[in-house]
């Protein structure tokens, strides 16, 4: 029985020697949604929920990135707002990564600040893990800019 675990750990080390983590820091420019949606919640003034989806494109792809779609659920109050949500990145091999997020924002500010995780992706990336922070800063036009920082690591 030990050997076999031996051997079980020994393979699992191997395995993820071989799938070397990438550290990058990469730049996006959001639009404005291009389809949003909210809704008063009713219990005090300013409180929303809300749905949103969008694109964006990669500035600086620190990993290959070429651009990218978020959809997201909002929750909204006056002094915050929170968002959760799956962020869609297309490779420039036209690999796809997939991500989920959750951030929160100060809407006096304009800042925003969130944590992702790789969850799966396809070709190269379909058994991806990774993880990692952006700061986003929000536009008057409706539009923000992200940089971000992580870890990926391609899963082959």
């Amino acid at each position: 029985m030990r050997r076999v675990l031996l051997v079980a750990m020994c393979l699992s080390v191997f395995s993820s020697i071989l799938m070397a983590q990438t550290k990058f820091q990469s730049k996006y420019h959001c639009g404005k949604s291009d389809a949003q949606k909210t809704f008063e919640v009713g219990d005090v003034p300013g409180h929303l929920f809300g749905v949103a989806q969008g694109n964006c494109d990669a500035t600086v792809g620190g990993a290959g990135e070429k651009s990218g779609v978020y959809t997201e659920v909002q929750e909204i109050w006056k002094s915050i707002f929170k968002t959760r949500g799956r962020f869609v990145v297309t490779m420039d091999n036209g690999d796809k990564l997939h991500h989920s997020y959750e951030a929160i924002g100060d809407p006096a500010k304009n800042t925003v600040a969130e944590k992702w995780k790789v969850i799966g992706g396809t070709g190269k990336y379909k058994s991806a893990q990774g993880s990692g922070t952006c700061t986003g800063k929000l536009n008057d036009d409706g539009s923000s800019d992200w940089d971000c920082t992580g870890t990926t690591t391609s899963g082959k």
